[in-house]
């Protein structure tokens, strides 16, 4: 009887992760995200501010942090931060323009607007 479990890559034997290979991985061999990777991008938007900046660089790619504040008639220092609290959470990207920062959803910010919409949708 031959094992049913596919080979490891072999970056990822037992010995350089210490844990059991197979289960940071999904049937299609994708990487699966641990909780802590998760909790990163779950508190990046927790917050009223995060969430309405992210939906508002969703439909306005590459909005400049000073169009973020006229849109969402806030405070400076305030939207500064949850940017910058979105852009390490991955959920953001920056792209520096002379003195003005464009800003557009990362690959993982993409999947969490998807799901605060349909969130935003429910009865």
């Amino acid at each position: 009887m031959t094992n049913s479990r596919p080979h490891p890559p072999p970056q990822l034997s037992y010995q350089h992760t210490g844990v059991c290979w197979y289960k940071m991985y999904n049937i299609n061999m994708t990487k699966i995200k641990t909780a802590k990777q998760m909790e990163r991008h779950l508190k990046g938007m927790a917050n009223h501010h995060r969430i309405e900046i992210l939906l508002l660089v969703a439909k306005n790619n590459g909005i400049t942090l000073d169009n973020i504040i006229e849109a969402l008639d806030a405070n400076p220092k305030t939207i500064g931060e949850h940017t910058r609290k979105l852009f390490q959470a991955g959920l953001i990207n920056k792209k520096y323009k002379g003195k003005f920062v464009e800003h557009t959803l990362s690959p993982y910010g993409k999947i969490f607007v998807n799901f605060l919409k349909s969130f935003q949708n429910t009865k």
